[in-house]
């Protein structure tokens, strides 16, 4: 008996999404909630941690995005120097928006020393992550936030959907945002604007498969096209979807104690620690 040739089904499309969703990303530069009321008992200490650390602007900060604006700054950005400094300049309803590192460090009150470093020495972060219970490889080129304990996955959770530049994932972290995460567990010096800025610069070099620039960080674009242009024409349809960021061992570092000083050079904890 010959055997029934088996129908095949139609193939389904990978992707069904709109453009807008494709450039914007909707879970990406999102909106932390932090539990002000601490209801959430069991993540009380680390949401705390953040409503007084330094990205706590960046990371909560809310305002309507609206989707063409942030489109027609995408689309004609370019990279320029102005009086000797880098500047991302792009036109919005024929209005001049650049955006540049101290800019992002005032509209998100990040606090940045313009001489700190943009990154953390590997072993220091070696160190610091053997000490969280880390259990990937630390010298791998990315990390998932899963091989971390609870509260400390919960804080890289936040690093990655609010202020990563997305190219990784919404579970993988680069080296760069760890060391971001342990220059603020452990008070090192981290220009976090610069972080920012560079993975800006960085987009303007990809483009999608669409053709166009993906809308990276739309939600501190537009806080700076407030800044600029305040009376800027805006369509209350034109509003890009946003949510909340969710909340989902005894702390160290300045997670614990909001005086934690520093440890000196590159090491990762106190010599009596």
């Amino acid at each position: 008996m010959v055997p029934k040739e088996q129908k095949k089904k139609p193939a389904t499309k990978k992707t069904d999404k709109t453009k807008e969703q494709i450039m914007s990303e909707p879970p990406y530069n999102m909106v932390a909630y932090l539990d002000p009321k601490g209801k959430v008992t069991k993540f009380k200490e680390i949401t705390r941690w953040l409503r007084e650390s330094r990205i706590n602007e960046a990371i909560t900060h809310q305002t309507p995005v609206y989707k063409t604006l942030v489109k027609e700054f995408w689309d004609s950005a370019n990279v320029i120097e102005v009086d000797g400094r880098e500047v991302i300049h792009g036109q919005v309803k024929q209005r001049n928006v650049d955006v540049f590192a101290e800019i992002l460090n005032t509209v998100l009150q990040l606090n940045d020393n313009p001489e700190a470093p943009d990154s953390v020495p590997i072993m220091c972060q070696r160190g610091c992550l053997l000490c969280m219970k880390c259990t990937d490889d630390i010298f791998g080129g990315q990390m998932n936030k899963i091989t971390l304990p609870m509260h400390h996955k919960f804080l890289l959770h936040i690093l990655i959907q609010c202020l990563s530049n997305r190219r990784s994932g919404y579970d993988m972290a680069s080296n760069v945002l760890i060391g971001l995460m342990v220059a603020l567990i452990l008070n090192k010096p981290f220009i976090i604007s610069k972080y920012l800025f560079s993975n800006m610069k960085e987009n303007l070099r990809r483009t999608g498969a669409s053709g166009h620039k993906f809308w990276m960080y739309p939600r501190f674009l537009q806080i700076i096209m407030n800044v600029q242009h305040p009376d800027l024409p805006k369509e209350a349809n034109d509003v890009l979807k946003w949510r909340h960021e969710e909340t989902p061992r005894k702390f160290f570092g300045a997670l614990g104690d909001k005086n934690y000083v520093a440890p000196t050079n590159d090491k990762w904890r106190h010599d009596e620690s």
